[in-house]
């Protein structure tokens, strides 16, 4: 349990979490000079478009380099989005720009001798639509790790235990609570409480201005 890894399934309690880039972050990434606004969104971002760009099938070291492309893209273009009346939603507009250099990335690849011909169109494009599925996933989970890592410095260790064992290893309450030493009740409460620290850090992160 010493570190987050990264699963396809959410928490059973963050469910009916979906929380939206915060206003103000938006409009500060305006200013390219921005720091302490540039690392917010990065620090939450790059992870994502990393993963989205893994899962279109390329290496880390080209997702590495379609991280940069969308944050240099996000930085040119922040306020043509920002400025239209009928501008969709903030992360499908990202999502976009990230699926469109990952996908530009592996058609170039496609088409250079050394790497063959083995990516293929209609593979490209089932690819685009599993990660479609995953980026509001791989955004929350960003936050919801970077919440649990915060949270997690101030709890007791038995009530993470507790947490991380019936919440994110999904074992069965009763199984936790045999391993503690606790009864079924304290793992139901320690989640609960862990659960709840998590939520109210994420809503501050996305409503502070």
């Amino acid at each position: 349990m010493g570190r987050f890894f990264h699963i396809p399934r959410f928490p059973f309690a963050m469910n009916d979490l979906n929380p939206e880039t915060r206003a103000s972050l938006l409009l500060r990434l305006q200013d390219s000079a921005d720091a302490v606004a540039w690392q917010d969104f990065t620090e939450i971002y790059s992870p994502v478009i990393h993963r989205t760009a893994q899962r279109m099938g390329l290496q880390s070291a080209d997702a590495d380099n379609v991280v940069q492309e969308v944050l240099l893209a996000v930085s040119k273009s922040i306020h043509q989005w920002l400025d239209r009346e009928d501008r969709i939603g903030f992360r499908p507009w990202l999502f976009r720009i990230a699926r469109n250099k990952a996908l530009d990335l592996l058609t170039r690849r496609a088409t250079r001798p050394e790497y063959g011909s083995d990516v293929e169109w209609n593979d490209l494009v089932q690819r685009e639509s599993v990660t479609a599925n995953y980026w509001d996933i791989e955004y929350r989970w960003e936050l919801f790790t970077r919440a649990a890592t915060e949270v997690r410095r101030t709890a007791a260790p038995s009530t993470w235990q507790a947490f991380w064992m019936s919440t994110i290893e999904d074992r069965p309450i009763a199984e936790v609570a045999q391993s503690l030493g606790v009864r079924e009740g304290v793992v139901y409460l320690s989640r609960c409480r862990i659960m709840d620290r998590i939520r109210k850090l994420v809503k501050q992160w996305e409503t502070s201005e």
